[in-house]
């Protein structure tokens, strides 16, 4: 798939109104589907790419012939933030249309008794976050420390690590930034 393909579908359903949840949703797609075509991750058949269009509506002759005017992403709005974790934790990506991104910008959802996995993770980088909601464990280099909300991190990411959510009947939320983006 061309990156044209990624593009001009955002460009059309934002020009259209539609978040990517209401488009998969026209479409009986995942907005996961959505996203992934809009970050050229994925390539639609030809079939899919139609069905996408006819729910905007629009012909693929049109699709492929519009001018396409150059829009600046400055704003993420939360239904077209795309969940690039699971249903345990989401992770919600800021500014996931910016191509050649510096940072990464997440909100992080830890549903009640999630964690990151058993094996503790190390990547190049930093990262550090904020926590807005509930609780989070996190371990870093062999220590372990409960986060209240308010509470902040900050770490070289080459460090052995691993988050987790304690309660058992409560979320947490945190925003969290890393250098460079793993996402």
């Amino acid at each position: 798939m061309s990156i044209e393909v990624a593009t001009r579908l955002q460009y059309i359903r934002k020009k259209n109104g539609l978040s990517q949840r209401e488009l998969a949703k026209r479409a009986g797609v995942t907005n996961g589907t959505i996203s992934l075509i809009e970050q050229n991750r994925v390539s639609p058949s030809v079939g899919s790419l139609k069905k996408l269009l006819e729910c905007i509506p629009m012909s693929l002759a049109e699709f492929f012939t519009f001018e396409v005017e150059v829009e600046r992403s400055v704003v993420s709005r939360r239904a077209d933030m795309p969940n690039l974790g699971n249903e345990s934790i989401e992770f919600y990506l800021a500014g996931s249309s910016v191509k050649d991104r510096n940072m990464g910008i997440l909100r992080e959802v830890y549903q009640p008794l999630s964690d990151t996995g058993p094996e503790m993770l190390e990547h190049e980088g930093h990262e550090g976050g904020v926590v807005v909601s509930g609780q989070i464990e996190l371990t870093v280099d062999g220590v372990t420390w409960l986060l209240d909300p308010g509470d902040s991190y900050y770490f070289e990411s080459r460090l052995p690590h691993r988050f987790r959510n304690p309660s058992a009947e409560h979320l947490c939320e945190i925003v969290s930034a890393n250098s460079p983006p793993t996402f």
